[in-house]
Order: structure tokens, then sequence, then C-alpha cells
């Protein structure tokens, strides 16, 4: 039966998980977002050397579960705070599928934006920066949006590193108190507060960039 006070006493526990939850997706979003667009990038260099082993991590990267990662580095780098590993790797890992989000965005880039760079004779570096990404992340932006509400609701695999994450901490105060119907409801609901809202944003901001 629910317990109101058992609830009350509980939501602070939850709370002080949600914000280790919450820490961790915004600096994973952060690795995820840069690092994919590095890798997008790289995947059209003009060499093989660089494109097939990028192409070749991505691929194990996104064809291995973010809880095999996870754990496969926590125990082979074991000095290493669990926190900092739980970051690095949904950064990881979520940076190969921003990848392919950058490179569809770069794609769509008008050929005729390139072959204006050119006849203008503008540094490569320039082109990049002053006239394809900026192009390219305006459209993707929705996208990417996603991979961060997708991040946030795979938090809960931090808990096999024994990160403090939300999920983790609401397990452990129904352990003790015997009261996981409080807990995890708390934990579904801080979830469905803090996601749906961002969902509703990105839809809104799909739609004004697409006018």
């Amino acid at each position: 039966m629910w317990d109101w006070n058992t609830a009350r006493e509980g939501l602070p526990v939850v709370l002080h998980g949600f914000g280790i939850t919450l820490l961790a997706t915004v600096l994973g979003s952060v690795v995820a977002m840069v690092l994919g667009l590095l890798i997008a990038v790289l995947r059209r260099a003009p060499t093989r050397w660089v494109t097939v082993p990028v192409r070749i991590v991505v691929e194990f990267v996104r064809s291995t579960p973010v809880m095999i990662q996870l754990f496969a580095v926590w125990v082979l780098v074991p000095g290493l705070d669990p926190l900092t590993i739980g970051i690095a790797v949904l950064g990881i890992h979520y940076a190969m599928y921003t990848s392919e989000v950058y490179r569809a965005g770069i794609d769509a880039v008008p050929q005729g934006q390139w072959e204006a760079a050119v006849a203008l004779s503008l540094p490569r570096g320039r082109v990049w920066r002053a006239v394809i990404l900026p192009q390219a992340v305006r459209k993707v932006v929705p996208a990417l949006g996603n991979y961060v509400i997708s991040m946030f609701k795979e938090t809960p695999f931090l808990s096999v590193i024994t990160v403090q994450e939300m999920v983790h901490e609401a397990n452990e105060f129904g352990s003790v108190h015997f009261a996981y119907l409080e807990a995890f409801t708390l934990a579904a609901a801080i979830f469905l507060v803090a996601s749906y809202p961002t969902s509703m944003l990105m839809r809104r901001l799909e739609k004004r960039l697409a006018q």
C-alpha cells in the first residue's frame, strides 16, 4: 500500500540521485555533441586511412550494449571514478549516433554551397566553420535533442558500476525501508516531469526550424 509519509521521506533521497543523473546527462551530452561532430568531419576525410578506422570504431560501439561498455571500462580501469567512467562511456556511445545525425545534416547542405566556396578559394577550414557547419547543425538540432533525452533515460545503467544516480538511490531507499513502490514511483515521476517538457520543446523547435 502507498504510504505518503514514506514517500515524503524518500523524496530528498531520490532528488539527490536526480542531481547525479542530471550531471551525467549534461556532461555526457557535451561529450557526445563535440565528439560526434568530430567523427562526422573525419568520416569525410579524403583518405581511407582515416575513414576506415573511424567507421570500424563507430560500428563496433553502436553494435555493443551500453551496459556492457560501462562494465568493461569499469573493470579494465579500476582506479577511475565510476561517475567519470559513466559520463565518458555514455558520451562516446551516443557520439556514434550523433555523428550520423551530423553526417546527414552535412549531406543536406546544397552542393552549390560547396561549389561557391571553391569558387571563392576559401580555405577548407573556413569553409567548414563559416559555411557548412552552421547550416548543417541548424538542421539537426531537434534530432540531437532527442538523443539527449534518450541518454537521460539510460542513466539508470550507471548503477551497474555503482554510480549513485536516481534509480540506484531509489532502489537503496526501497531496500532499507521496504518501500519499493514509493521509491520507484517517485523516480518514474521525476523522469516524466523532466523528460516530457523537453520532448515537447524539441517538437516545437523542429517545427520552427522547418519553416
